[in-house]
């Protein structure tokens, strides 16, 4: 049904699964730069394929609801979604003998701007596993979500700015809009802003925010990770750098980095959820890729049937 080449393609008909490099037929879980190209035609939910376009220009798509079902040839492929970014989508392929689910980057608890994942049973399960090491085990999502909560509050009550810096596409609209759940304002850089408007457009309403032109009386300022292109914010003084991601789940990540505050609330899933979507697919064979190796011989010591994608010879 499937085979390798530098990514996943579905073999029959020759559908490639978030290739990097340009391909005839491209389905895109998520407008991620490091998951698609610039395909002679994506298949991908229509919020995903807005923002593809918001990234690469003009491009054909074929769009992909979640959970509804299109045909090509003997094949039925349909999406799920997949709890990592908004419009992101896990995707179902069924030849008639035998289901694969391709999970793309995907996490199972709630998001404040993702839709809940909904991974469906299937035979072979091809799998995320960044977070494939037992030491990433993040805290419950409420401890992680007032924990921000209560560092920007503290910050903006001593006078000071506190900068939240998060990739633009995701995770920058989670913080916003958990930021604005809880009354704090939040101007957003203006990479983040763009993208945000894309989320607006299909209906994730983000709260109370504004394009940052100048540093903020009593806001909190979203922005990019400073070690992107286009990063500055001019006019910032007396700041506090935040930053969200799971890898501050090592409490030593911060310091290497030099961040103020690291917060581990993360769009992918963790070590105990990586282990929770097997139980909940239940697949005869699994094929890992983006995390580390030695969580598939963690799984084949659990009983699993666990390879990795790129060197299981498919």
């Amino acid at each position: 049904m499937f085979h390798y080449d530098r990514g996943l393609k579905i073999t029959a008909i020759d559908l490639a699964i978030d290739f990097r490099r340009r391909q005839p037929r491209g389905f895109i879980s998520h407008a991620h730069t490091d998951h698609m190209a610039r395909h002679e035609l994506a298949f991908c939910t229509p919020a995903t394929a807005d923002l593809y376009q918001r990234r690469y220009g003009p491009r054909p798509t074929r769009p992909m609801p979640l959970g509804q079902t299109i045909e090509i040839g003997a094949f039925r492929l349909e999406t799920h979604p997949a709890g990592h970014v908004f419009g992101s989508a896990m995707l179902l392929v069924d030849d008639g003998c035998q289901r694969l689910l391709y999970t793309g980057d995907f996490k199972l608890v709630h998001s404040a701007t993702a839709e809940l994942a909904a991974p469906p049973r299937a035979d072979v399960l091809v799998m995320e596993c960044t977070y494939g090491d037992p030491r990433y085990r993040f805290p419950p999502r409420e401890e992680t979500v007032a924990q921000l909560v209560a560092i920007v509050a503290q910050t903006l009550d001593s006078g000071r700015t506190p900068v939240i810096e998060a990739y633009v596409l995701g995770k920058a609209q989670e913080v916003t809009k958990i930021l604005t759940s809880h009354g704090i304002r939040v101007a957003q850089h203006r990479l983040v802003h763009e993208i945000s408007e894309v989320y607006e457009r299909h209906g994730c309403n983000l709260g109370d925010t504004f394009r940052y032109d100048r540093a903020p009386d009593g806001a909190a300022v979203v922005a990019p990770p400073r070690w992107q292109k286009g990063a500055s914010l001019p006019g910032i003084r007396n700041s506090v750098r935040i930053a969200v991601t799971g890898w501050a789940a090592d409490p030593h990540w911060r310091l290497r980095k030099g961040y103020d505050y690291g917060v581990p609330l993360s769009d992918h899933a963790d070590y105990d959820e990586l282990v929770e979507c097997i139980e909940r697919v239940q697949p005869r064979a699994i094929y890992c890729t983006h995390g580390p190796e030695e969580f598939a011989a963690r799984l084949r010591t659990l009983g699993h049937n666990a390879h990795l994608l790129d060197k299981a010879g498919v």
